[in-house]
């Protein structure tokens, strides 16, 4: 596996996090969301005017922590660069963001803003640049073929054969249906075999599920 070539991203930055949950984002992927919240509002003004920065992290619930406000969060999360920003009525805004780089929490801020935010260690590594041994990438070219026949997905793989093996990895952990604590696993798997070692267990497991039965669902 090649070495991933250091980044320019400071490895400790002051992160506004966006604790939305279901929504997972990984680097090198694309997120559109629609904010109407105020205290989100506020939050895309500020990083706006800033480093145009927003740190994507699921809430986590906790044992006996259920009903806790501000709830927990997982340790880890992805940063996103705002890319695409239209500014609606109301002070709603439509986004995209980028992923740019995962994130470890290090501690939450005592902050005055209405949204929160957390001093975070950045990844300096540019999952990019990482390649899968040939073995690797065929084996999970071949097992998306098969999950997507199963989907019934309609797939350009003509397309997807032409990416490069970061970008494929995280467009399946991103795009495929599984749940949110499933796309959790994949964003805290490092490096990227690894992850696509997990993808391709994934794909095998909820493959065999169409929901149909109620036996499971992808969310």
């Amino acid at each position: 596996m090649a070495e991933a070539a250091p980044s320019t991203i400071q490895p400790i930055q002051r992160i506004a996090i966006f604790p939305l949950p279901g929504a997972v984002l990984f680097p090198g992927l694309h997120l559109p969301l629609h904010i109407f919240e105020p205290r989100y509002s506020a939050m895309v003004q500020e990083v706006l005017a800033r480093d145009r920065q927003i740190g994507m992290i699921q809430p986590r619930q906790l044992p006996g922590e259920e009903h806790r406000e501000p709830p927990a969060l997982y340790d880890i999360g992805c940063v996103g660069r705002i890319i695409d920003v239209e500014a609606l009525d109301e002070g709603r805004f439509n986004l995209v963001l980028e992923g740019v780089a995962r994130f470890r929490v290090r501690r939450e801020l005592d902050v005055t803003t209405p949204f929160r935010q957390v001093e975070a260690e950045i990844e300096t590594e540019a999952e990019a640049s990482a390649v899968l041994a040939s073995i690797e990438r065929a084996s999970l070219e071949r097992e998306a073929k098969r999950f997507a026949q199963r989907q019934g997905y309609v797939v350009d793989w003509e397309s997807v054969s032409k990416l490069d093996d970061a970008t494929l990895v995280n467009g399946i952990a991103q795009v495929a249906p599984f749940d949110a604590a499933a796309k959790q696993a994949l964003l805290e798997a490092t490096p990227i075999d690894a992850r696509a070692e997990l993808v391709v267990q994934m794909m095998q497991f909820f493959g065999r599920f169409d929901g149909d039965d109620g036996r499971a669902t992808l969310q």
